[in-house]
């Protein structure tokens, strides 16, 4: 996979995490790992904040559920409105999305 074709795997992948759930940078990276080679919970967050603006890039947060630094009110806001169970100054992780699951 070109690192250009693992961008747009990455924005596909954020394209299907249902409303009101999330995924961290790692869990992206891991679901992706087997057909791009590339397992770098870094390299999806500059994927996110390079080319990231057009998906639904507030379901994308840290292990912890932080986040995106820089644009924590606008993302608490969109997952609040959304239904997704916010815990302390993030979301609690028990919204966590896999690929894996059925919708």
């Amino acid at each position: 996979m070109t690192p250009d074709e693992y961008v747009e795997a990455v924005l596909d992948l954020v394209e299907r995490i249902p409303p009101g759930r999330v995924m961290s940078y790692g869990a992206v990276a891991d679901a992706l790992a087997e057909r791009s080679g590339r397992a770098s919970a870094r390299l999806v967050g500059s994927i996110m904040a390079r080319h990231g603006g057009g998906v639904p890039w507030h379901r994308v947060v840290n292990s912890a559920g932080r986040l995106p630094p820089g644009h924590e009110v606008e993302a608490r806001a969109r997952l609040r409105a959304e239904g997704c169970p916010l815990r302390g100054a993030g979301v609690d992780m028990a919204a966590s999305w896999s690929p894996d699951e059925t919708m």
